[in-house]
């Protein structure tokens, strides 16, 4: 009936594609158990994917060691990996504790301190220049600051729940990485024996290249993490930045989320220089441009070389709107997703549509 008009075909379709949409949203309660399950397991799925992703090639070299199976591999890394553990909480986490507490107790006198400062600097000549008409800005910040260290005071006396909820997803994601380990690249395999057979070839490259792709992404991320940490440290240590590790260590952590992470670790590094003397703010911003400077055209290109070719305009684009409608699990994935479907997509093209166009 409809043979020879495709968009009436299409329009059809889509028509009964929405309806659906439609019933299945008026009966939205029976999946609240699935959406329940999914909810819960997203966190401990996402850290045994980056730990499966960090610790196959460790697992690897060692399964290839003598008297050592895949399975001891993976408990001797296990073992090594509870001694690391105790050594921070032994050696590292005490001072972080210190320097958090600290921070805490002492937040009214370094509110006070801030008050000073940019008092100082209202009254300063160029500053009232670049503003004539009363207009600083600077008599706003403390007051944001003050919110700021408000809503951490606050969320620091419900730590107890989140250790609580953050012991459930240690209790679960280990085991998830174990099986990950053990039975490696077994999931990619089931994908390509799903595929017809005269697309098996195809299934198996487009499997191969989104598992190096993530590989590639997440070991790459953590190493150059890892040296702006480095590189920030050792400048905070030099200039004499109050709470140096434990604004560090916040810094590298909030860096995994793409474009965002970078602007919100640095504002309470410049406040907390701020502090100290305008002078110590100057070179706090100093330190953390160059070592980011030093992190995206020294150290990124080298260990990503171009497997990460993402315009910086694309990355934003896809944060804002995966913060929009996932909120910082969206940001977090944001990028490989995009990684993923941007491989699914050139296949499908290359396979599909490629020769016809060219063709046309």
């Amino acid at each position: 009936m409809f043979k020879g008009n495709s968009f009436v075909r299409f329009s059809i379709a889509l028509a009964l594609v929405l309806v659906n949409i439609y019933l299945l949203s008026r009966v939205s309660f029976i999946f609240q158990p699935l959406v329940t399950m999914i909810t819960v397991i997203t966190v401990p799925m996402m850290l045994s994917v980056f730990f499966y992703y960090l610790l196959r090639p460790l697992v690897g070299y060692l399964e290839k060691l003598k008297y050592l199976n895949r399975t001891l591999s993976i408990l001797l890394i296990y073992v090594v990996a509870i001694m690391l553990g105790v050594a921070f909480i032994v050696g590292l986490w005490p001072s972080l504790r210190e320097q958090l507490v600290n921070l805490v107790e002492n937040a009214p006198n370094l509110l006070n301190a801030l008050s000073l400062q940019l008092k100082d600097l209202e009254q300063n000549g160029a500053i009232q220049a670049l503003f004539p008409n009363d207009s600083t800005p600077l008599s706003q910040v403390t007051e944001y600051v003050n919110k700021g260290f408000t809503f951490v005071t606050n969320y620091v006396s419900g730590f107890i729940s989140l250790i609580s909820s953050f012991a459930i997803i240690l209790f679960t994601f280990p085991i998830i990485l174990f099986y990950m380990l053990k039975q490696d690249k077994l999931f990619g395999r089931k994908l390509v024996k799903i595929a017809p057979k005269r697309f098996q070839k195809d299934s198996r490259e487009v499997v191969l290249e989104i598992d190096q792709a993530l590989s590639g992404f997440i070991v790459g991320r953590v190493l150059v993490n890892l040296a702006l940490g480095v590189l920030m440290y050792i400048g905070f240590l030099l200039i004499g930045l109050p709470y140096a590790l434990l604004l560090t260590v916040v810094a590298v952590i909030l860096n995994f989320i793409p474009f965002i992470g970078a602007i919100v670790s640095s504002i309470p590094i410049v406040i907390m220089g701020l502090v100290v003397s305008p002078s110590v703010a100057i070179w706090s911003l100093v330190i953390i441009l160059v070592s980011q400077q030093i992190q995206d055209n020294l150290v990124a290109p080298y260990v990503f070389g171009k497997k990460l070719d993402i315009h910086p305009l694309t990355t934003i684009i896809l944060v804002l709107g995966a913060g929009d409608l996932g909120g910082i699990i969206g940001i977090l994935v944001i990028i490989p997703v995009y990684m993923i479907v941007k491989i699914l997509l050139v296949r499908i093209y290359q396979m599909f549509f490629k020769e016809k166009w060219q063709n046309a």
